[in-house]
């Protein structure tokens, strides 16, 4: 029997397996939709299935550089436990060496990884591993000079926060400096020309409310505007920021002394914006051991 497209990704809707991994089970089975199930049980990938629901907040964020581009990746699991995993481990900086290659996540989720594709590869580890997990976001950085810096690093070039900082005519011990600054500091953009504009103006309408209530004239109010989002963007933006490694100066103004311009930077933290269930480090411990 023929095996389509859509019988596949029936297939893999159904039981969370591989792409790879529902297409042999379909060849497997003849067609047969409730035997390649069977098949795929038995085989162990379809318990991806089961934890698909699962919330994965945890993981890890792998950077890995190459001349004048570097990528930063992230892989999310369940439990803090599995960052801890060897063979996660593994599969993520795996997962980095490949997004040297591709441009977008879409990209890298079809990228071959041993003769599986990255997204079939990650719906592989669920069932060997037992937990949830997905390969949620990548991001990359060109420059003159690009240096990395993973903050409290599990493993080289792997940890919670992952940082790239792009710069030129600067040596890479500045430029290291930015980047532990970067994963300090949190910088929402590098000026005030590359910020969102939509959340400029949410923020010069909150501080207008904020400045109206106190019954000032408009004269006034606008002058108040003035300097609260002035000192929004200063601490919004790298450039502007105090600069950790000496507060005297500003980001931009140690730059200009160090006859460097920063030209991107992209920081990762592991989970960030994922809504997470509270849950007591008994529960989870229990969790890990069910499986």
């Amino acid at each position: 029997m023929a095996i389509t497209a859509s019988m596949v990704k029936e297939l893999r809707n159904t039981t969370g397996a591989g792409m790879m991994d529902a297409k042999k089970a379909l060849t497997e089975s003849d067609g047969d939709m409730q035997a390649a199930v069977d098949w795929l049980r038995t085989k162990g990938l379809a318990t991806a299935a089961k934890k698909s629901g699962r919330t994965a907040a945890e993981g890890l964020v792998a950077v890995v550089v190459d001349g004048g581009k570097g990528v930063v990746v992230e892989v999310n699991a369940e439990t803090d436990f599995v960052g801890k995993n060897a063979e996660f481990q593994k599969m993520v900086g795996d997962i980095a060496q490949a997004a040297l290659g591709v441009s977008d996540i879409d990209a890298l989720k079809a990228a071959d990884l041993g003769g599986k594709s990255v997204e079939d590869t990650v719906t592989a580890s669920i069932a060997t591993i037992g937990e949830n997990m997905a390969l949620r976001r990548m991001a990359s950085i060109e420059g003159e000079t690009v240096i990395s810096y993973v903050h409290n690093a599990v493993v080289p070039n792997m940890g919670k926060i992952g940082v790239l900082v792009a710069v030129s005519g600067a040596d890479e011990a500045f430029a290291r400096q930015v980047a532990m600054h970067v994963a300090a500091v949190n910088p929402a953009a590098l000026s005030e020309a590359d910020m969102d504009q939509s959340v400029i103006e949410k923020e010069k309408q909150v501080q207008l409310e904020i400045a109206r209530e106190s019954g000032k004239p408009e004269a006034v109010v606008e002058k108040m505007i003035q300097g609260r989002m002035k000192k929004f963007v200063s601490e919004a933006t790298l450039l502007n920021q105090q600069f950790v490694i000496n507060p005297d100066l500003t980001v931009g103004a140690a730059a200009k002394e160090a006859g460097a311009t920063i030209t991107g930077f992209v920081r990762m933290e592991v989970g960030e914006g994922i809504e997470k269930e509270e849950e007591d480090f008994a529960a989870e411990v229990a969790k890990a051991a069910q499986g």
